[in-house]
């Protein structure tokens, strides 16, 4: 684990367990090694990147805004191994740099619902995870977490008192037949719809 990395990965984990008591439940699920995996999960708060990064023992790879390249922002998102994403204007090169980072077995999260909930319910996936998945072929690692939303809401600045717990599903592998068969917007929006149903699945455990 890298130095920078490891600072961030000990500061988070000591304030998720100190302020939230944050669990992770079915640990033992989680896919390490050389295999590249796209940790899917719901999106309920600013809070979910750390707490999906500090759930894994391994140094993952995040999705960031491309605005946040700038200054000690580029520098402190690089040694996170953050890919930059324009969400103003996207297009295919973020999605190739995900793309290979999979295939070069890094662990990247991404959140398929594509913004935080306001309600707290989830949200359709995109067709872009899908994509993802088609053209990495890498597993897919379902999570879902709980209690992120009360603790720090869509919309607000205060940060609450709450219990959290991240759930680690079974992982998702797509055989090279089978994602031959998902073609075009409606074909990758297809994955996305299995990969949110195994997210959908997992049951709150507080």
């Amino acid at each position: 684990m890298k130095t920078v990395y490891w600072v961030g990965y000990t500061f988070f984990s000591a304030a998720g367990k100190a302020f939230f008591n944050r669990r992770v439940i079915n640990e033992h699920k989680l896919v390490q090694g050389e295999e590249g995996v796209l940790m899917c999960a719901n999106h309920e708060s600013f809070l979910d990147p750390p707490l999906i990064g500090i759930s894994h023992p391994e140094n993952v790879t995040y999705l960031a805004r491309k605005t946040l390249f700038k200054g000690i922002g580029k520098w402190l998102y690089t040694k996170w191994d953050a890919i930059p994403i324009d969400q103003e204007n996207p297009d295919m090169t973020g999605l190739k740099k995900i793309i290979k980072a999979l295939k070069t077995g890094k662990k990247v999260v991404m959140f398929p619902e594509g913004e935080r909930t306001m309600t707290g319910d989830l949200n359709p996936a995109l067709p872009g995870v899908g994509l993802i998945v088609a053209k990495s072929q890498a597993t897919v690692q379902p999570m879902r977490i709980f209690g992120a939303r009360e603790a720090l809401p869509r919309g607000s600045g205060k940060m609450n008192m709450a219990q959290i717990a991240v759930v680690v599903g079974d992982p998702l592998r797509f055989d090279k037949e089978t994602l031959k068969s998902y073609r075009g917007k409606e074909g990758y929006q297809a994955i996305a719809d299995k990969v949110m149903a195994a997210i959908a699945a997992l049951e709150d455990p507080r």
